[in-house]
């Protein structure tokens, strides 16, 4: 059996992930990562082993605060008593430098009149690029998470990230950006389960978390409040100016662009009798504009920063593309561009494609890779 480290969120998938990694036999060590934020309440910490020049360890000791987010205080807690029900070890990694550069980049993109994925860029630089250096420094063969999502073998023996079994809960969207080497070093657990499987197993062990919720949160934003938190965080002037409609004409004001997201409907500010979405958002004047849902539509798009996870294509490809998390895929030609971008062709149009969210590319179940929308 393999030593693997496993993050641990004291969510419910990551809990029962432990739990069914232990029942085959396998040595886990239980991880929780800490971004160094305020909460209300934090508790102090036990001195934990250090190891290879990854930061100190804590074991957490106790402590509560009240947000619904995956990094807080009372996760690490809730973290700790599963992995003692386990009995297995549990070490709280301080990663606040890394989380600072994910908060750069939520503040930088809104400010730039984008959206953000800070999810994606965790999973990235922190779950499969930090997590695996802490696993490597303690000689453990793999790192796991809770994520909704599967590893398999194909006919040519490569690892292939699908889709979880559990489409409502898919999340292989967020993983799209992890190395492809590094895939036949994961193991995803839940994916292979319904969330209530999962539920399920987790009463039948006697997780006290087995009815929490999900985190709906930035795990870094006080209340979900994202706009504030970057107003706050801002060095840069206000971002604040004028609603407009598509033909010009003003019709609000707003406190800062970062308020808004390309398709979004409610909380924009102004009433205008019928449906109206934001469709674009220009960060040179500050305008925000709003126009029909056929104003919103769009039936291409390019994107930058290209990650495969199958060997790149060399012309175009039919696939499916997904251009948010909780969006259906699209039957699109994809074709890759000069300097590690590509172009979307989609058979019907898409509403709501955002610059800065993720463009993902699917066969059937499969990812094949994707790019950052511009």
């Amino acid at each position: 059996m393999s030593r693997i480290v496993l993050a641990m969120s004291g969510g419910v998938d990551s809990s029962v992930a432990a739990a069914l990694l232990c029942e085959e036999g396998h040595e886990v060590i239980g991880v929780f990562m800490r971004h160094g934020e305020e909460s209300p309440v934090v508790a102090p910490c036990e001195t934990g082993p250090q190891a290879g020049g990854t930061g100190p360890l804590a074991v957490p000791t106790g402590g509560v605060d009240h947000k619904q987010g995956c990094c807080s205080a009372a996760d690490a807690e809730d973290g700790r008593r599963v992995a003692d029900h386990l009995n297995i070890p549990f070490y709280a990694l301080n990663l606040e430098a890394e989380f600072s550069t994910i908060i750069d980049y939520f503040v930088d993109e809104y400010t730039a009149g984008r959206t953000p994925n800070p999810c994606v860029m965790c999973n990235n630089w922190i779950k499969f690029g930090k997590l695996f250096e802490y696993a490597q420094s303690i000689g453990a063969e793999y790192v796991a998470t809770g994520h909704y999502a599967r590893l398999e073998t194909d006919s040519g023996g490569e690892v292939a990230l699908m889709r979880g079994c559990d489409l409502s809960k898919d999340q292989s969207y967020v993983l799209f950006g992890v190395q492809r080497e590094l895939l036949e070093q994961m193991m995803l657990p839940v994916g292979k389960y319904q969330k209530t499987q999962i539920r399920n197993i987790a009463h039948q062990i006697g997780l006290r978390v087995a009815e929490k919720k999900d985190s709906q949160e930035i795990c870094f934003v006080p209340l979900g409040k994202h706009d504030a938190f970057v107003r706050e965080r801002r060095k840069t002037p206000s971002t604040a100016g004028q609603i407009v409609t598509t033909d010009g004409t003003v019709v609000g004001e707003h406190p800062g662009i970062e308020r808004f997201t390309i398709g979004q409907r409610r909380g924009v500010g102004v009433a205008m009798g019928e449906p109206r979405y934001v469709v674009r958002i220009e960060p040179d004047t500050c305008q925000v504009v709003l126009g029909t849902r056929e104003e919103l539509a769009r039936d291409t798009l390019t994107a930058s920063g290209t990650n495969w996870l199958t060997d790149p294509p060399k012309g175009p490809i039919r696939c499916q593309v997904q251009i948010r998390y909780n969006s259906d895929s699209v039957a699109a030609t994809v074709e890759p561009l000069p300097k590690n971008r590509l172009r979307v062709q989609f058979d019907r149009p898409c509403y709501g494609v955002a610059p800065g969210q993720a463009a993902v590319c699917y066969q059937d179940h499969r990812v094949l890779g994707g790019g950052w929308i511009d």
